[in-house]
């Protein structure tokens, strides 16, 4: 630790690994809400998030424990169609708080192709919100509806995604 006249801390956030204040004010900068998507080691959680002066404001939230009401039990909620039926639902309600474009916002977190995060997106674009991506980072549709899973049924993901759409 320096100890020089000129020496300054760096912000708490900075310090613990968990805000890259550069990126953040390039995001900021764009004028458009940020989807944010955050995993942890059981869920995704998908929010739009609009700039405000006094704090961040959440337009719109999903969270992967509410796919079980909506007919997906027993799937993993850190699953990838657990990630893109989540992404749906936050776009859904998105759209219904007025959202109509936004950006990206990974945080912290190193992007994968075709990975939890990029099938968030791609549920959030499939609800109407227009997001800046490209293509090929995106899962592709067979695991989108779990494909990949062994004795996973993808008519589940179809059934969560007609009520997600139908306005449940």
């Amino acid at each position: 630790m320096a100890h020089d006249a000129k020496y300054r801390v760096a912000f708490r956030r900075r310090r613990e690994g968990r805000t890259d204040y550069k990126r953040r004010l390039a995001l900021l900068k764009s004028r458009q809400p940020r989807v944010v998507v955050r995993r942890s080691l059981t869920n995704v959680r998908v929010q739009v998030v609009g700039y405000e002066p006094t704090g961040d404001k959440v337009l719109a939230s999903a969270d992967g424990r509410e796919l079980a009401k909506l007919g997906l039990q027993g799937a993993s909620g850190k699953s990838l169609p657990a990630a893109y039926l989540t992404g749906l639902l936050a776009g859904q309600r998105a759209k219904q708080a007025g959202v109509s474009q936004a950006v990206l916002d990974l945080g912290r977190n190193t992007p994968h192709k075709g990975g939890r995060i990029f099938a968030a997106l791609k549920g959030v674009v499939d609800a109407g919100v227009q997001v800046p991506h490209d293509e090929e980072v995106l899962p592709g549709e067979d695991r989108l509806h779990g494909g990949h899973i062994d004795g996973f049924d993808s008519a589940k993901v179809e059934a969560v995604k007609s009520k997600i759409l139908g306005g449940a």
